[in-house]
């Protein structure tokens, strides 16, 4: 190098290096953690699955009963499908795995971190475990929503053809307030905003095979979302033996009756999801 001259690093290199730096210290300072859970997590607790081999739609045609044409040509069987998986619900407690991320969104939420939980499930489990920051994309079975006029209720009990519309007495509109084949899942204008911005991502007992919910793992890596790289004294924090993680998040499971947080650290990591 001649006198006088200056050496210019690789734009490139000095851009990632920028944005290494830039991530370090987001992860440090602040936490945004945004979890996807399927049906896996709710299977421990006795409700059954729909894409296994021996789940719902082994034994039932999702075309009769779980698209806006099955509704139309049958509305009986279909109200007959769901009143009994809403049935159910009493019967099946939350377990673990539920109560460990309401508790997880608690200790996270008292220290001035961000905490979303996405599910594609529609019971209600999550929900009585304790959490509070819940989006259901594919809507809940505990409520029904009207067709004429879209206004949506908590619906404990039975639908027929005949129920009428609390808001506006309509009959024969009435139907479970779910996402059937064919339709738009719920909150995806929220829940692509809260992928874009989180430092970390977790799937829970998901497939990974339905869409919209199988791509987020990879819009929160394009994100430069991180894995949980560090939580500290708590081994047994995902508590249900059936629950997987996005790779490479390969933490086998432990089952247990209690789970804790003593101390969730902030810690950043070079690794981003395979």
């Amino acid at each position: 190098m001649r006198p006088g001259t200056v050496k210019l690093f690789s734009s490139k290199r000095l851009l990632v290096a920028s944005l290494d730096a830039a991530r370090s210290v987001r992860l440090l300072l602040f936490m945004f953690l945004v979890i996807l859970t399927g049906a896996g997590i709710s299977a421990e607790s006795g409700v059954q699955t729909f894409r296994d081999a021996d789940g719902i739609w082994a034994k039932y045609d999702y075309r009769e009963v779980a698209t806006p044409e099955g509704f139309a040509n049958n509305p009986a069987l279909v109200h007959e499908f769901y009143n009994l998986r809403r049935a159910g619900l009493p019967e099946v407690e939350p377990n673990a795995a539920h109560l460990a991320l309401a508790e997880l969104e608690e200790a996270l939420t008292a220290r001035g971190d961000r905490f979303l939980l996405i599910t594609q499930n529609v019971d209600d489990l999550h929900a009585r475990a304790g959490s509070k920051a819940i989006l259901q994309m594919h809507g809940s079975i505990a409520h029904a929503r009207c067709s004429f006029c879209g206004q949506e209720h908590e619906w404990p009990g039975d639908l027929s053809t005949e129920t009428p519309c609390l808001s506006c007495e309509s009959v024969g509109g009435m139907r479970p307030a779910v996402v059937w084949f064919g339709e738009m899942p719920r909150h995806m204008a929220e829940i692509e905003a809260a992928v874009s911005q989180a430092t970390h991502f977790v799937a829970i007992g998901t497939s990974g095979t339905v869409y919209p919910a199988a791509g987020l793992a990879a819009e929160a890596r394009a994100s430069g979302a991180a894995p949980f790289s560090s939580i500290s004294n708590a081994p047994r924090m995902w508590a249900c033996s059936t629950t997987t993680f996005s790779a490479p998040l390969h933490a086998k499971c432990r089952a247990g009756p209690k789970t804790s947080f003593p101390a969730i650290e902030r810690v950043p990591h070079a690794e981003t999801f395979g």
